[in-house]
């Protein structure tokens, strides 16, 4: 048979004094938040993600331009890796739309909306050698990667769940950055 004990330290404290937990999950709902709804993106954190968001698929785009005009040495590997950052920059894409589904935003993958918001130089046209094109598609992951660091810190303050997710997003961009790069780099001098 078991004793029912009760410690002082067991009570809940009384609801006036329990601290509402960030993000408005305790007893009170924020005006953005409601049983019925959920949490909602503010205009800035939907422009944050909306942001990455066609960044993402501007990479994928250039990335497949990439991908079928890559000659040269090398050619191989680097058609390859191209099809794996593709790949990666699609389902980031996705992830990150369906975030901004999630908090009632409306994402915006348009062609039309991509070019023109996009900061991502454009990629050239016509065959490209693999050493141009490690050069290149370096330079876009960074970009992408800039664009995240920018909003990160509005958007955890807004949504630590969603800057989770550019956390992974960035960690893999930039493994993707020092991988593709690592193509053209030199030795440092030993000294």
């Amino acid at each position: 048979m078991m004793m029912a004990t009760t410690k002082a330290s067991e009570k809940q404290a009384p609801a006036e004094s329990r601290r509402a937990a960030r993000g408005g999950t305790g007893e009170k709902s924020t005006r953005r938040q409601n049983a019925e709804k959920g949490f909602v993106a503010s205009k800035e954190l939907s422009a944050h993600l909306q942001a990455v968001l066609v960044d993402l698929i501007e990479l994928a785009m250039q990335g497949k331009q990439a991908h079928w005009n890559v000659i040269g040495r090398n050619f191989r590997d680097t058609h390859r890796q191209l099809d794996e950052i593709i790949e990666a920059a699609r389902e980031f894409s996705d992830t990150v739309a369906e975030r901004m589904r999630a908090l009632h935003a409306v994402p915006d993958g348009r062609s039309d909306v991509v070019a023109a918001t996009t900061t991502l130089p454009e990629y050239p046209q016509g065959e490209i050698d693999t050493t141009e094109t490690v050069d290149l598609i370096t330079v876009r992951l960074e970009a992408v990667v800039h664009t995240m660091r920018d909003v990160h810190d509005d958007v955890d303050e807004a949504d630590p769940t969603s800057a989770d997710i550019l956390h992974a997003i960035i960690e893999k961009l930039e493994q993707f950055a020092w991988m593709v790069s690592a193509e053209n780099r030199k030795p440092a001098t030993r000294g």
